[in-house]
């Protein structure tokens, strides 16, 4: 079966996942094209397996506005009435959306380069990572007269805006929806229709054999701590700061890698300098995959002070590599942390707490810490394997494709997974 995988930005190197994903649908004999709006010139691409995949990946904007003004010609001429849905319907988002209006009409247009690419490659089936704009040209190619639709919602960037991302008309129109985490099918349930209900499935993000094959490394016996991801509002690292502020009132000195960059790299480097912390703190910049193993086994533990998330990989990768963690009690968190058993989980939005879980790890015996760490990584190849996830993925692929063809009956929510 040919697939076309349609992201808003690719690749990107906070999204592994979905390289990871794409390649082990296709190690399970699944045609993968790439396709996506635009690559990022901001943001230096450190995996060389990125740069393979930017080498495969065919980019809509790249080919300039003259470009998507004669596909949206050419194919007028060969789909007037799918035109004119797919334009009514762009109309009705625009009305409810957030962005300018003129940036649904160039979603239109992305619309009518999606549908002819997909045409020619001859692809059955076209899935976008994200609800927000890649879903819009997704649902507008299937009005057009595209091959069905689906999309993977991950957190609150979708959740927080449903109305203004208007999910409720891209799950309407979707042949089914992936969620990565119970939390996240639970709010995007708030906000959809409920006979549409039936179209949720939680399938997880996987880790591959980059992590699942890398040597055992007992928990070293040292004061050291990683957070891995982008440095955003989302991830709080600034209240990591704080925490080492007050971890050093009371004798505590922990070292502490930020692997990652962001929009927030200016201001954590100005608590830093403010709190004289350079002797504690590491950022690291964007680091390829590699290097994220390495400074997570080189850790006493990954913490990851979340004020909210989908279900973050690199908690994924830290259990895996069997670390304890330290994070919070929101999203998709707790249906992978079990407090006292893989780490621990505090309340977010708060310094003191977030420091007092610092301490607790910190004075806990390495032991006990290899004790979690075993326990983390057990729940992991139970539940995030991406070659399991990928075979749950390709089931509901092959699923859609054949009730589109007339030959299968719609699957129910979640038959195809864990926590369903």
């Amino acid at each position: 079966m040919k697939l076309g995988y349609f992201v808003n930005q690719y690749p990107k190197v906070s999204h592994t996942f979905i390289r990871r994903e794409i390649r082990a649908l296709e190690a399970l004999g699944f045609d993968v094209q790439r396709y996506a709006l635009r690559g990022r010139d901001d943001e230096a691409l450190v995996e060389a397996a990125d740069l393979e995949e930017r080498g495969r990946t065919q980019y809509i904007l790249q080919r300039g506005i003259l470009y998507l003004m004669y596909s949206v010609a050419a194919l007028t001429l060969r789909r007037p009435q799918g035109l004119l849905r797919a334009a009514r319907m762009m109309f009705s988002v625009a009305r409810r959306s957030h962005r300018p209006f003129a940036m649904h009409l160039v979603s239109l247009a992305e619309a009518a380069v999606l549908t002819r690419w997909s045409a020619a490659a001859g692809v059955q089936h076209i899935h976008a990572h994200f609800g927000t704009n890649s879903a819009e040209v997704a649902m507008l190619a299937r009005l057009w007269g595209s091959v069905p639709y689906s999309l993977t919602l991950h957190g609150s960037d979708e959740w927080d805006r449903p109305l203004q991302w208007t999910l409720r008309d891209k799950v309407e129109h979707a042949a089914f929806v992936v969620t990565v985490s119970s939390f996240t099918r639970a709010q995007l349930m708030r906000w959809i229709r409920l006979e549409d209900h039936d179209k949720l499935h939680v399938v997880h993000c996987g880790v591959d054999e980059s992590f699942l094959d890398a040597p055992t490394v007992p928990v070293p016996d040292n004061q050291r701590l990683v957070c891995v991801g982008r440095l955003c509002n989302e991830k709080a690292q600034p209240l990591l700061i704080d925490a080492l502020v007050l971890l050093r009132d009371r004798g505590l000195r922990p070292q502490l890698v930020l692997a990652g960059d962001g929009e927030l790299r200016q201001r954590v480097q100005t608590l830093i300098d403010r709190y004289q912390l350079a002797d504690q703190v590491t950022l690291t910049g964007w680091v390829d995959g590699q290097r994220v193993r390495e400074e997570i086994l080189a850790s006493r533990a990954l913490v990851m002070p979340s004020s909210m998330e989908g279900l973050p990989v690199a908690l994924i990768e830290a259990m895996t590599l069997q670390r304890p963690v330290i994070s919070t009690f929101v999203g998709g968190i707790p249906e992978l942390v079990r407090p006292g058993r893989e780490g621990w989980l505090l309340k977010a939005g708060s310094a003191g707490a977030l420091a007092d879980a610092i301490e607790q790890c910190l004075r806990t015996p390495v032991a006990v810490l290899a004790q979690m760490g075993a326990s983390g990584r057990a729940r992991i190849l139970e539940r995030h394997r991406v070659a399991d996830c990928a075979l749950q993925l390709g089931l509901l692929f092959r699923q859609a494709h054949a009730a589109h063809d007339g030959s299968n009956t719609p699957i129910s929510a979640g038959t195809l997974s864990p926590t369903g």
